[in-house]
């Protein structure tokens, strides 16, 4: 039996939060070590561990991969979330990278500063409303299938269900005018190892607070 999949990062959501989304949607159990001090992360980078002296960094099947898409690459495409041929993939690739600029914004909210954050909900909002939402919402409704791409979840639709719940924690009505993406987001969300995923006890990490902030910054600010 092979080892579980080993996650390398502080104790919060950051960008290792996709990798978990998208193991737990892949049925995938794994561990985690936590980062909490600058000396754990010298320990990593000296032992020639991370590969450009970054984290996220992941070890499966005997590698220790870094880089969040090319983590999400292999993963993707190990466990059949990847599409069945190179059309399909293309579309996942373009539905994930627009999907993740969106996410960026979320990701790094809580190290603005606090009069800043405000100010950054509302454009989160307004990118989300304006410029992504209605693609997919038009996907949704043209082709009339239950995931973007094809037959069977993707990683598109992970990191599509990721974003749309980490934005409706501030922006509750966020999907109001999107009736096929709400329908959607439900499906998504009741798919079995999601909905075990998003019970409480998972390892889905809640919304940053103050301790992870200040937790990030004592390990990476110099």
């Amino acid at each position: 039996m092979s080892e579980k999949p080993k996650l390398h990062y502080p104790n919060g959501r950051g960008r290792m939060e996709t990798v978990r989304w998208v193991l737990a949607a892949a049925g995938v159990e794994f561990d985690e070590e936590f980062l909490e001090t600058k000396e754990q992360l010298q320990k990593l980078q000296d032992g020639k561990h991370l590969l450009f002296q970054q984290v996220p960094m992941v070890e499966i099947d005997g590698m220790k991969l870094v880089q969040t898409r090319s983590i999400l690459h292999y993963i993707a495409d190990k466990y059949h979330l990847f599409g069945k041929d190179l059309k399909e993939r293309t579309l996942i690739d373009m539905y994930v990278e627009g999907t993740l600029d969106l996410l960026e914004l979320i990701i790094m909210h809580p190290f603005l500063k606090p009069d800043d954050q405000q100010k950054e909900v509302v454009n989160m909002a307004q990118k989300a409303i304006i410029r992504y939402f209605p693609v997919f919402e038009k996907v949704l409704r043209e082709h009339g299938q239950r995931f973007l791409v094809g037959s069977q979840m993707s990683l598109a639709d992970v990191i599509l269900l990721q974003t749309i719940l980490a934005l409706e924690e501030k922006i509750p009505n966020i999907l109001s005018s999107f009736p096929h993406l709400q329908e959607y987001t439900v499906k998504m969300s009741n798919i079995p190892t999601i909905k075990k995923f998003l019970e409480p006890g998972s390892k889905k990490k809640p919304p940053p607070d103050e301790i992870y902030v200040r937790t990030v910054y004592n390990i990476f600010m110099p």
